[in-house]
């Protein structure tokens, strides 16, 4: 999606030319085959591990906490890890630099800053909202204390899953003017019944 925007705000005449079926297929095709192979080679790596322990302190399993159990690591475990990391490290640093070249190409014409605006800042903001649950949600993995509630550690170990969908359609639905609308006259009225008080 950032490449798209790329191209739709820096070179929207070329966007047709570029943007081509062909590509758009490709784009997506590695945009799903990528992430389920990395999960398939995870699962594969995990399936023949021999297990010394069967308590898992979440909600759900995971391959982390799997691998924890396992008596020992392989190297297969360990390079698939790595590979992993590598690959969603590079999927960061080109979304991060294709957006770092959009933040400075738009103020040189209000027309594209307000195509940003409209366009990138909301997928910025549901990106990031995403990319800070799914952290949180890994360093509680790693790092989590066991002195927590166990109602508080299973919420902990779901707001990954719960928030980010709960503030997407707030994001961009805050792009569509009817909808912001209703939302400030909700706010301007409940803030008009609270000074009657």
């Amino acid at each position: 999606m950032a490449y798209d925007r790329y191209i739709a705000i820096c070179q929207p005449l070329m966007y047709h030319s570029v943007m081509t079926p062909q590509r758009v297929s490709l784009l997506v095709f590695i945009s799903w085959f990528l992430p389920l192979y990395c999960m398939f080679m995870n699962t594969v790596t995990i399936y023949q591990a021999k297990l010394c322990g069967s308590h898992i302190h979440k909600l759900f399993c995971s391959n982390w906490l799997i691998n924890k159990l396992a008596c020992s690591t392989s190297i297969a475990n360990i390079i698939i890890g790595y590979f992993n990391m590598a690959y969603y490290c590079c999927h960061f640093v080109f979304i991060l630099w294709t957006y770092m070249y959009l933040v400075r190409i738009c103020p040189t014409s209000s027309e594209n800053r307000r195509k940003f605006m409209q366009t990138c800042v909301p997928h910025l903001v549901s990106l990031f909202n995403f990319g800070i649950a799914v952290l949180l949600d890994l360093m509680y993995m790693r790092f989590g204390s066991q002195d927590i509630s166990q109602s508080l550690q299973n919420f902990m170990s779901i707001e990954f899953l719960l928030i980010p969908p709960l503030l997407n359609p707030l994001v961009y639905g805050l792009k569509l003017t009817k909808i912001k609308n209703r939302i400030l006259s909700f706010i301007h009225e409940k803030k008009q019944s609270v000074m009657m008080m």
